[in-house]
């Protein structure tokens, strides 16, 4: 196995409920609120807050978070460099969708408009 298959096994065997205090703490710090969080997750889910709460306490994998969820389909207008790699261009569709919350957690924390982050037009 290569090092980026160790990338992609890793990512999908981590549980969203062990980040998810992560992306809380970041958003926070910048002056974001967990509202705008769970804003933003379930637009690239699809879920709703129950949902949402059912994963936030329990102990499903990304990969079963992304199983269940219907993601958007204008998640491919997510473009940008997070954790060194252009999220357009990541050829394993699970790492990319958990790429796609990670870049959409940045952009929440560094300020951007929620209509720019929803990519609303």
């Amino acid at each position: 196995m290569n090092r980026t298959n160790n990338t992609d096994e890793r990512i999908a065997n981590m549980t969203f409920a062990s980040v998810y205090p992560h992306y809380v703490t970041k958003v926070e710090k910048k002056g974001r609120t967990k509202e705008e969080l769970h804003q933003v997750i379930k637009w690239l889910t699809g879920f709703n807050e129950k949902t949402l709460q059912k994963h936030i306490g329990g102990e499903s994998t990304f990969q079963q978070f992304f199983q269940a969820a219907k993601v958007n389909e204008n998640a491919h207008l997510i473009t940008g460099v997070i954790c060194g790699h252009r999220v357009e261009e990541i050829e394993n569709p699970l790492t990319q969708r958990v790429r796609y919350l990670d870049k959409l957690v940045d952009e929440l924390a560094k300020g951007r408009k929620m209509e720019k982050i929803l990519r609303t037009r």
